[in-house]
């Protein structure tokens, strides 16, 4: 809950901030304490809690899977088997249904992807001040910091960077698999030659750069868009949880109702985690399909 020490706003703000490592101005590198040396850091800065959750639940995603695989029984199966069997069997009629081409990379990947941003969703399902107090509480103990300029954020999707990583990934197989399944010229042909075409090859040549300026748009929104859609859900939900969590620190009577709404905006949320990574999967197999896909 806010502390009462803090702001509203202050509040939100530490909540909604990663912790970043990266150079400081004058030459020295450390944890940012604030927004403010977060922003001077640029580009090359690290956000150390997005890395370290991304990391830890793709790590305990192949441990699992690992795990009962090793563990697998030919006659009556555990409940892990029958959970990865379900899985398994759900990301193969999904790649059967929206993938018409050969590539035994896809299912693996579709596997990968929609476990992967399901555990990072998930995330944001645990209260929102348990481990980022912890983490202070930490901070201020073993290394003497102020525990409001300690900052820890437990969602690796509401952070653009990780959506737009593995939006870019997905993006970089698709062109290419696109160039080795059609060639430079089959590629270069799809970008310029369609929609508008004509037999006339003057005509022809003047619909080229509008063909490409509308292939090129459509080519790039595509990974600005598989990127934005599970980042902006996701921020939208974790802001709704701070907000209520505001609530706590308001009083009794609004506090019973914050507890209210925090239940019932956890249980519609396990739907939005879901069908985040549901979508997210399914357009990684789409756009792969599209790659192997000649016109």
């Amino acid at each position: 809950m806010a502390s009462s020490e803090q702001t509203s706003g202050e509040y939100i703000k530490h909540h909604l901030q990663n912790m970043t490592f990266g150079q400081h101005p004058d030459g020295s590198w450390g944890m940012a304490h604030s927004a403010a040396e977060a922003k001077e850091m640029g580009f090359m800065a690290i956000h150390v809690d997005t890395m370290f959750w991304s990391i830890s639940l793709g790590i305990f995603f192949l441990w699992l899977f690992r795990k009962a695989a090793k563990g697998a029984d030919s006659g009556v199966p555990g409940g892990l088997q029958n959970f990865v069997e379900m899985m398994i069997d759900f990301i193969d009629n999904s790649v059967r249904g929206s993938f018409t081409g050969k590539n035994p990379l896809v299912a693996p990947m579709a596997l990968t992807v929609f476990v992967w941003v399901f555990l990072m969703n998930f995330m944001d399902l645990i209260p929102v001040d348990w481990i980022p107090s912890t983490v202070a509480w930490l901070g201020a103990t073993l290394f003497g910091a102020d525990p409001h300029h300690v900052y820890f954020r437990v969602v690796p999707s509401t952070d653009p960077n990780a959506t737009f990583g593995m939006a870019l990934s997905v993006f970089a197989l698709m062109l290419f698999y696109s160039i080795k399944v059609k060639g430079v010229g089959g590629f270069s042909g799809e970008l310029t030659l369609q929609p508008f075409s004509s037999s006339n090859k003057i005509v022809m040549l003047l619909f080229i750069p509008i063909n490409f300026l509308l292939e090129f748009v459509s080519l790039i929104a595509k990974p600005l868009s598989l990127s934005l859609r599970l980042f902006g859900n996701m921020y939208a939900g974790e802001m709704i949880f701070i907000l209520i969590a505001i609530m706590y620190s308001a009083g009794i009577g609004l506090g019973l109702f914050g507890g209210i709404l925090q239940l019932g905006w956890a249980i519609f949320h396990i739907l939005i985690v879901t069908l985040q990574a549901f979508i997210f999967m399914t357009l990684t197999i789409v756009y792969m399909d599209m790659a192997h896909s000649e016109h």
